[in-house]
């Protein structure tokens, strides 16, 4: 997306008593202005050269919350899992040349499942760059196509107007990462402070209301719906449309199942809820999109993970989609009736115009599979199933703490066997499929929601990637659980190597060289057990969820070769499900 970075026009508007009044500012301490008065409560941040000067006026100011990461990618997924958990904006501030590339993978992960984050990264100084300086990095170009949008400040009385800016871009329409690039020299030039008043970026004007024609056709093929399927995405969560989206199912009487990003939004301990659909969704969800005859896609845009192969997804339905992305609507599978806006808006404007539709024989239907096909592994005494855990863990929370999974095995028994009931409350890397977020995104969704329980859950592998971050958690005394299924391998490749390539373990299995998880641990000041089996299980989470003054992390030793089932392999349809033997 391209926007103007031209200052826009409420500069003009300043009358002359408020200049006479305002304030001459360095750009240090514009930053720290603009920021509170976009309401920011904390930053997730790294010193450097390029901030030194910025740093030093957040040691004089306590305006804001600063916590000190441990690597500046850890910064950019803490902020993300932040603005996950709270629908707020996350922010990272890190230096110049290698601390702002090392939060692109922050980044793409963010922009990936569009979510908003802020990135304001240090930049050498303006008459340096193009010259190869010390720590000179072209970020602007490294991040353009995974970034909503960006700036360079030249100009120090733009700074205000920019960040003003930069927030309004990544939280309005389809939300998304913005990157703000700081030379040294703009944050410690002075000029008069001017806060925004209003931002109006000419071509940028997100669509939120439906079309009134769009929104009363979409009643009439609704009712006309026999065997109906709704499908929300992570974009019903953004949107803050929980309370439509249950509205909608319950007066359609019509049955929901979401992508991993849209766990949470509509309660799965209702009768109406299909759990996840798609990869290693549950058997039911695949069936009933595979059958229905008509698919009403909520913030959701079609993934590969979802649909396999496109010519033999849901192959009997029309199809409806909401989405306030234009680019989304269509993109991967045609649909019969697409309606443009914001789901919470829409599905408001809907609810009051839809009516039940005829579909108790598809959902007794439906009851009858959930019988015949259910979410199902089998124990082994003496052993621990990853499952196991999962289910276990649910129960001993409730279903009520916020889960930040990894990526790999464990993030889709997750989605599978813990049952969400509120939204914001599972928080995974969807799109990008990141090793490494679970461990940062916890932490930050516990400093944004302190009152919650969050616990992350990850694996061996992408623990290891992060895992420098539990020292953060420790600084601040922030009391963030981790349950590490830690079944010595990079589980998911192992899978797929078992089932597609010959059980040829190519470069998977981590042990014997696997650290000692729980000593790693206390080294850093955390409380640590390892578990064995189910009743070193229970008395461990008895444990860890009355710890609240520090982190705890569980090293769960799980079964070794455990795989996810259900899975549709790549590019294939229902037909082609695999069930497993569990």
């Amino acid at each position: 997306m391209f926007v103007t970075t031209a200052p826009t026009a409420e500069k003009n508007r300043i009358n002359k008593a408020e200049r006479t009044a305002a304030p001459v500012l360095t750009g240090a301490e514009i930053f720290i202005e603009s920021l509170v008065k976009e309401g920011v409560d904390t930053i997730f941040g790294y010193p450097g050269g390029a901030l030194i000067g910025l740093y030093d006026y957040l040691y004089k100011n306590n305006q804001l919350r600063h916590l000190l990461v441990t690597h500046e990618q850890g910064g950019a997924h803490a902020a993300d899992g932040y603005a996950r958990a709270t629908g707020k904006p996350g922010v990272v501030l890190v230096t110049s040349g290698p601390g702002a590339t090392n939060t692109v993978t922050g980044i793409a992960t963010a922009f990936m499942d569009s979510i908003p984050l802020l990135v304001f990264t240090g930049q050498v100084p303006s008459n340096m760059i193009g010259n190869d300086a010390f720590q000179e990095a072209d970020i602007l170009g490294i991040t353009r196509p995974i970034t909503k949008h960006s700036f360079l400040v030249r100009d120090v009385a733009d700074l205000a107007d920019t960040i003003h800016k930069a927030f309004h871009i990544a939280v309005t329409g389809r939300p998304g990462p913005v990157l703000v690039d700081l030379p040294k020299d703009m944050l410690a030039a002075k000029t008069t402070y001017f806060p925004s008043k209003n931002i109006d970026l000419p071509g940028y004007k997100p669509t939120v209301k439906g079309s009134f024609r769009q929104v009363r056709n979409a009643a009439g093929l609704l009712q006309s719906a026999k065997k109906p399927v709704i499908y929300v995405g992570g974009g019903a969560i953004l949107s803050n449309a929980a309370k439509e989206v249950t509205e909608f199912a319950r007066k359609l009487n019509a049955p929901v199942t979401t992508t991993l990003l849209g766990l949470g939004i509509f309660p799965e301990t209702d009768d109406l809820s299909l759990g996840m659909l798609g990869m290693h969704g549950t058997w039911y969800a695949n069936k009933a999109v595979d059958d229905c005859d008509l698919l009403i896609a909520i913030g959701a845009r079609f993934d590969d993970r979802v649909t396999g192969n496109l010519k033999k997804f849901s192959p009997h339905s029309k199809k409806m989609q909401i989405d306030i992305d234009p680019s989304c609507i269509g993109k991967n599978v045609p649909v019969d009736l697409p309606i443009v806006g914001d789901i919470k808006t829409v599905l408001a404007e809907l609810n009051t115009c839809v009516e039940s539709c005829d579909s108790s024989e598809w959902l007794q239907e439906i009851a009858q599979w959930k019988i015949e096909h259910p979410l199902r592994y089998r124990e082994i005494e003496g052993s621990l199933k990853p499952q196991q855990v999962i289910e276990a863990l649910s129960k001993a929370t409730k279903g009520n703490a916020i889960i930040a999974s990894d990526v790999g095995q464990h993030q889709m028994w997750v989605a599978q066997w813990y049952q969400f009931t509120q939204p914001r409350s599972h928080l995974s890397s969807g799109g990008l499929g990141t090793m490494g977020f679970g461990v940062p995104a916890a932490l930050g969704a516990q400093v944004g929601k302190p009152d919650r329980t969050v616990i992350g859950i990850v694996g061996d592998g992408g623990f290891q990637m992060t895992s420098m971050e539990i020292a953060t958690a420790v600084r601040y005394n922030i009391p963030v659980k981790y349950v590490i299924l830690n079944n010595g391998y990079l589980g998911m490749v192992r899978q797929w190597q078992q089932i597609f390539f010959d059980k040829r373990y190519s470069n998977t299995h981590l042990n014997p060289t696997n650290p000692d998880f729980k000593k790693l641990a206390e080294s850093y000041g955390a409380f640590s057990l390892r578990v064995k089996n189910i009743e070193e299980l229970h008395d461990a989470f008895d444990k860890m969820l009355a710890i609240d003054d520090r982190p705890v992390v569980l090293d769960v030793w799980v079964s070794p070769e455990e795989n996810v089932f259900p899975m549709i392999p790549a590019n294939g349809s229902f037909a082609d499900i695999l069930e497993g033997n569990e």
